[in-house]
């Protein structure tokens, strides 16, 4: 699962990683200590280190951009891809060094690759001093005790009922327009080349209560768009009382009208979908309100029916694509973004093809492609030979990137003479007389500043594009 990133379609080599630092109202001054935290990964993972922050804030701990003013650093990790583990372990390697020159400070590891390779971490290469579990970040404190008087801290124990409800996220690295929003942890879904069911445990969802309590203190506060988050939100199912005190069962539909309904000016977006989990209920909500976003993710993996059921993703090609037909029957126009994956196990040329094909029926306006990486522990791994040189892997997917270019150039080029509607969400990179912010359909929209701020609404004509921008103009009523 990935937060989508509305640039020019391109490899992921490297996992997205991000400084946290303190909101910009607290003064570092008020805390004893101060801590520092990367992020890596996926969405989920950001929204877990806000949690972690809280949590840490509520123990004396400030946090800072300056990993060498850090009394505490944290890495919060991804295991999806074996290079996102290099990427991680290369940087642990350079705390390392920092901290011969400050033994005070102690290092930590959180999240999937914590789960996974603890004992590599503590024992065999000593890189760190705390190895915590997704599960386990309300430990943290006493685990911090435990670190300081020189034992290694380890909780990875994972919960069937952990969803941290209670705990009000730190926004770091906010730009205060957009915020995550956890709504479930963990994964049932057993696809065979996945860890995360093995590093995150199984599924569960959080009290809708908290959620929607969540998100009305966002909007308050400022807030124009919350994502929804979980590995698989299709599936999320929460039993509430209603005033009656019956049961009443909610579904991600439910919750997504909830959301939709705080107020018309906050954006909903959310992440990830898995094709057999998606309803017309949740197609015909997003349809029914103007503030739920016109786009889906939408992950197929392959193309080929006999490398879907490889992998256990319990449907065919022929379905998915029923499915996308379906989206947009009801959702005419929505955008749609998929994750692929090249070189699965005895993947053939004609598999390839199929998986070439099918992105030429969907015309995807952003995908995620990458070539097949064999986690240790999945099933996958256990059952299948990773049998398809390296060599074949890149030259597929660069193909299907190639492929993807052209598809993502003619889906920007398709909005030019339109208007839409973009939420700013700052500066463009390249000058402080333009603003950029997103459309809709999650697509980057370039336009002048003029007297339009971050956090406005605006009516945006496109007038050209570039393969992961469209440029405009503010309609001025």
């Amino acid at each position: 699962m990935n937060t989508l990133l509305t640039i020019e379609s391109k490899i992921h080599d490297e996992a997205r990683q991000g400084e946290a630092y303190a909101p910009i109202t607290t003064s570092q001054n008020e805390f004893k200590k101060l801590f520092f935290i990367e992020s890596y990964g996926c969405a989920m993972n950001f929204a877990d280190s806000e949690v972690v922050a809280s949590i840490l804030q509520s123990n004396g701990y400030g946090a800072t951009k300056n990993c060498e003013a850090a009394d505490l650093i944290l890495v919060n990790t991804c295991s999806i891809r074996e290079k996102a583990e290099a990427t991680v372990r290369k940087r642990l390697t350079e705390f390392k060094k920092l901290k011969k020159l400050n033994p005070g400070i102690l290092v930590g590891v959180l999240g999937c690759m914590a789960e996974r390779l603890k004992e590599k971490f503590l024992q065999e290469e000593k890189l760190v001093d705390l190895v915590v579990g997704p599960d386990a970040y309300r430990t943290l404190p006493g685990l911090i005790e435990e670190a300081e008087t020189g034992q290694k801290a380890v909780n990875v124990l994972l919960s069937r009922d952990e969803t941290y409800a209670d705990i009000s996220p730190i926004r770091l690295n906010s730009n205060g327009v957009n915020a995550f929003v956890s709504i479930m942890r963990g994964c049932n879904n057993m696809c065979s080349f996945c860890v995360v069911p093995f590093t995150r445990g199984r599924e569960r969802s959080r009290d809708v209560n908290s959620i929607i309590e969540e998100c009305q203190n966002l909007f308050a506060e400022g807030y124009k768009e919350v994502t929804l988050l979980g590995q698989n939100v299709d599936s999320y199912h929460w039993t509430a009382a209603d005033n009656s005190k019956q049961e009443v069962a909610v579904t991600f539909a439910a919750l997504l009208e909830k959301v939709a309904l705080i107020s018309p000016l906050l954006r909903v977006r959310f992440s990830t979908s898995h094709p057999k989990d998606i309803t017309d209920e949740v197609l015909y909500t997003i349809a029914r309100h103007e503030n739920i976003c016109n786009y889906i993710h939408l992950p197929v993996q392959s193309g080929s029916s006999r490398v879907l059921q490889l992998m256990n993703r319990t449907y065919t090609r022929e379905w998915y694509i029923a499915k996308v037909n379906r989206i947009r029957e009801i959702i005419p126009g929505c955008g749609l973004s998929t994750d692929m994956i090249t070189g699965f196990c005895t993947e053939t040329d004609e598999d390839h093809d199929q998986s070439m094909s099918l992105m030429e029926y969907c015309k995807y306006d952003l995908a995620y492609m990458y070539f097949y990486s064999e986690r240790p522990g999945t099933l996958a791994a256990r059952r299948f030979e990773d049998d398809i040189p390296e060599i074949i892997k890149k030259k597929r997917l660069q193909e299907m990137v190639d492929l993807h270019r052209i598809h993502s150039l003619q889906s920007m080029q398709r909005d030019i003479g339109k208007t839409c509607k973009v939420l700013v969400e700052g500066f463009s990179k390249k000058t402080q007389n333009e603003l950029q912010g997103r459309s809709d359909h999650n697509k980057v929209v370039v336009f002048p500043k003029a007297n339009f701020k971050k956090g406005d609404y605006v009516m945006v004509k496109i007038d050209s594009c570039t393969a992961g921008t469209l440029i405009g103009t503010a309609i001025v009523e």
